[in-house]
């Protein structure tokens, strides 16, 4: 029996026509096939490990130049989406790797396609480009009348027409997100005065048009020196992610206020969830906070634990009380809280995903380097600790997920 041929798929990434590299969801060059290298005239050597606008900056002498932004949509759609991207031909000029500072006009047209990992969620971004620069060039050339005029003709029109479709397209979503920021913006308190003990808030919307505003935070006062403080985050994107979080976090405040304890606030959500579109698998973490007692009553939602700074250093992640998200099974059953400790000068976390993980790491890996920071700004005050998390957590090249963090003093 004949044994199957044992593929060498390196290899056969390397002799596929055409230029084609693989770059992670953040952009960097993982690999580039021969003729990539080859035709955009640079060493493949000099260019893995790099941010694709790091290697190929925008010609700088163009005032209209929009190559570098449309492909950076377009790649992070598919990173948001994993769904492919046909972008129209587009002009990106590429600096002359022996001419530092020359420019030569180039047209492309670009396809960007998402590899899947096996959990589902966009592990590379396959960036294939062709280069119709020459095309377009004989085009403006032809006299006659013959088919391949015809054709070059064609390409030219449709391709103009699909980029002023993109642009409508990409406008109406620039105005949803708009819309949804500021219906967002506007449903997010500013924590109020706690006596000696400091808050900060933060809110980072994902770059894009994609996956923004599902993400909320809350802080109520409770009676006899209490405080409820809780995050939460909507499965989807947009303006109908905004008004299903808007109306959740109403209903958690409402809840709080009147609840027993966070496990029963959160079960009175179960019931309010029902109605309302968009809220199934909704996650939340809330935290009872007795100012007296200096105990946290908490319950997680399928969310991710909140984290405990201890003043000396140490870290512990509240996960003890951990249970499925909003709306997510059938039956009602009591949700579980549990109860911790606190001193004075620890620190109290809440944040929503998009601040630790990545598709790259499993949560361990993640939480992991939460609590690393979290120890080396361990004397910062809230403000501080909160914009710190943010630069050393969030990458470089922009969030593709919300993030929505509170850092409380207790």
């Amino acid at each position: 029996m004949r044994k199957p041929h044992q593929i060498d798929y390196a290899a056969v990434f390397q002799a596929l026509p055409g230029m084609v590299a693989l770059l992670t969801p953040e952009l960097v060059y993982v690999d580039v096939n021969d003729d990539f290298a080859q035709l955009a005239g640079r060493p493949r050597e000099q260019l893995l490990g790099r941010y694709i606008f790091d290697a190929f900056p925008e010609n700088p002498n163009d005032p209209a130049a929009a190559g570098m932004r449309e492909t950076q949509e377009s790649m992070l759609r598919v990173v948001a989406t994993g769904e492919r991207d046909t972008m129209a031909v587009l002009r990106y000029d590429i600096e002359d790797a022996q001419r530092p500072g020359h420019w030569k006009e180039h047209f492309w047209s670009p396809v960007n396609a998402p590899v899947l990992g096996p959990d589902g969620q966009v592990e590379l971004v396959v960036h294939r480009v062709e280069e119709v620069t020459e095309l377009l060039r004989a085009h403006g050339s032809h006299t006659d009348n013959s088919r391949s005029s015809v054709l070059e003709a064609e390409l030219y029109t449709r391709a103009r027409e699909l980029q002023t479709v993109n642009e409508r397209l990409r406008k109406a979503h620039a105005r949803e997100r708009e819309v949804a920021l500021a219906l967002q913006t506007a449903m997010m308190p500013t924590p109020r005065h706690l006596g000696h003990h400091q808050a900060a808030v933060r809110y980072r919307p994902a770059i894009g048009d994609l996956n923004v505003c599902g993400d909320w935070y809350d802080l109520v006062d409770l009676p006899a020196g209490c405080m409820a403080v809780a995050v939460g985050d909507v499965v989807g994107h947009g303006l109908a992610a905004a008004c299903a979080m808007g109306q959740l976090r109403s209903a958690l405040s409402a809840a709080t206020r009147v609840a027993e304890g966070p496990a029963q606030a959160l079960e009175a959500l179960d019931m309010y969830a029902c109605s309302v579109d968009g809220a199934e698998s909704t996650t939340v973490a809330t935290t009872f906070i007795d100012w007296h007692s200096h105990t946290i009553t908490y319950c997680c939602a399928g969310h991710p634990p909140p984290a405990m700074l201890r003043a000396d250093g140490t870290v512990t992640f509240l996960d003890r009380a951990t249970d499925p998200p909003i709306d997510a099974r059938p039956d009602r059953v009591a949700r579980p809280q549990a109860r911790v400790p606190f001193a004075e000068g620890d620190t109290l976390v809440l944040y929503t995903d998009g601040l630790i993980e990545r598709r790259t790491e499993d949560v361990d890996t993640s939480l992991g380097r939460l609590a690393d920071c979290l120890t080396r700004h361990r004397r910062t005050a809230p403000e501080t600790l909160a914009d710190a998390l943010l630069a050393d957590l969030l990458p470089s090249t922009g969030n593709t997920d919300d993030t929505a963090l509170v850092v409380v003093g207790l």
